[in-house]
């Protein structure tokens, strides 16, 4: 049995997709039944968030397995499986184990480091585990996933990361609009597009640089609202929530923008800037001390929000992700990514050392079982041909006899559990069962519980489509 990820991110597919995939709490035992139907999958675990929907399933074949989860997700979203692998990723074994993985340590969300994922991973675990769907497989990789994740956050300074790329963006911004002919702050107006968790990091670092006048856009108006309703409680300021069709007229009265949605591809255009200039020169706003403002736009979006020509625009200064590297604060940041990523590796190469060693445990009990038998039934051959033999003299040779079974056995079993935590040790199991005869099957009935079996299958793969 194989661990198969099927999943859509904010990297990989536009909102309306994630909007049209997303499931809600009432519908995931649905799905998650539906998915136990097919005969190709024993378990299955639904992560389904804002910004990604993942589905966790033990199988024992890739192809029946994923054309089940196609077309559960297909009957759900009313998405052909076409339109969904346009924008999907499917990883397999391995690769499906090192994502959750990574996701659960804040590296594969919008905001690097946030930890509302890992609140998500267990309640999709707690709802699987109650509904009976998650066994001996997912119950060890999920609460792996949480370890290593509450494990990144202790150890590495990977919540700051996200803010540290807002301050950092915001002092290249200011920089850009200093006056040194006025002592006025330069930013007192600000736009934040998008009212996500990188959203409302900066809109709260905005205020705390003394910004006293904001405006959230969003494609949700009701979403921008709530931020702009909090920020202003929070802080103190004006703070007000619009649509996209505000955009323009929102920048147009502003000193520095930031942009920072999951969405994939632009959403402040070349037009979008160019009527905000427009309206700034014709208000004569955008102006101090008889000179004329830049408009600096933060693109804090990945991929980036901003239509990179929006730069080439007379008066614009566009400061994005590329643009922070090499800063101080910013590699600090990479810093603490690249230890929370050494984190994930070391557990991930623990955990499936771990796996291919219970692999094998089947294999080596039945072994074990095999000799008992043996023994047993030599003991009795021989009380057939000596039934004078005392009970003291019948216990001591059944001792001696197991004696030098389990000496014989020992260091081939341990041996072999050491080897299978190499790569290909699954092949020193199957040698096992082939030199002793061992029956296909009966390793599995010693040990796994139920129709649940022991986790193994081919070697890794990793099968994308449309994942960027």
């Amino acid at each position: 049995m194989s661990v198969l990820l099927f999943g859509v991110s904010h990297r990989s597919a536009p909102v309306e997709v994630l909007e049209r995939l997303a499931v809600s709490d009432h519908d995931r035992p649905k799905l998650v039944d539906e998915l136990l139907s097919s005969r190709a999958i024993s378990e299955a675990m639904l992560v389904s968030t804002c910004n990604r929907v993942e589905i966790y399933a033990v199988v024992d074949a890739f192809h029946p397995a994923l054309e089940a989860v196609g077309a559960v997700l297909g009957d759900h979203s009313g998405m052909t499986v076409n339109d969904m692998t346009r924008h999907a990723y499917v990883r397999y074994s391995e690769a499906a184990v090192e994502h959750l993985f990574t996701v659960a340590a804040g590296l594969d969300s919008l905001v690097v480091g946030e930890q509302q994922i890992l609140g998500q991973i267990r309640n999709a675990y707690l709802s699987a585990d109650t509904n009976a769907s998650a066994g001996r497989v997912l119950h060890e990789l999920a609460q792996q996933a949480l370890r290593v994740g509450k494990r990144v956050h202790s150890e590495t300074g990977i919540d700051r990361a996200g803010a540290s790329v807002v301050s950092v963006a915001l002092h290249r911004a200011k920089t850009v609009l200093a006056d040194p002919t006025s002592d006025e702050p330069v930013m007192r107006r600000a736009v934040v597009v998008g009212a996500g968790a990188m959203g409302g990091l900066a809109t709260a670092q905005l205020a705390r640089e003394g910004v006293t006048e904001m405006v959230v856009v969003n494609r949700t108006v009701e979403n921008a609202a709530h931020l702009a309703e909090n920020i202003s409680a929070n802080h103190g300021i004006k703070v007000t929530g619009v649509g996209f069709d505000d955009l323009p007229a929102a920048m147009a009265a502003a000193d520095v923008v930031v942009t920072c949605t999951g969405a994939v591809g632009a959403v402040v255009s070349v037009g979008d800037v160019h009527e905000a200039l427009a309206a700034r020169a014709g208000a004569g706003t955008g102006r101090t001390q008889g000179r004329p403002m830049p408009l600096v736009i933060c693109d804090l979006g990945l991929p980036r929000n901003v239509d990179p020509a929006a730069g080439r625009l007379p008066g614009v200064h566009v400061v994005d992700i590329e643009g922070l590297r090499g800063d101080s604060a910013t590699q600090a940041a990479e810093n603490d990514t690249l230890a929370a990523r050494s984190i994930v590796a070391a557990e991930l190469a623990d955990y499936l050392t771990h796996q291919r060693q219970a692999e094998v445990t089947p294999t080596v009990a039945a072994l074990r079982q095999r000799a008992a038998d043996v023994v047993e039934a030599e003991i009795l051959r021989l009380e057939t041909r000596l039934p004078d033999l005392e009970g003291t003299q019948r216990d001591e040779i059944t001792k001696t006899v197991r004696r030098v079974v389990d000496k014989l056995l020992h260091a081939p079993t341990v041996r072999v559990k050491q080897l299978a935590s190499t790569p290909a040790g699954d092949h020193y199991a199957e040698a096992l069962r082939e030199l002793f005869e061992l029956k296909p099957g009966a390793a599995e009935a010693v040990s796994a519980p139920d129709h649940l079996g022991p986790q193994s299958g081919p070697t890794d793969r990793v099968v994308e489509q449309g994942d960027r």
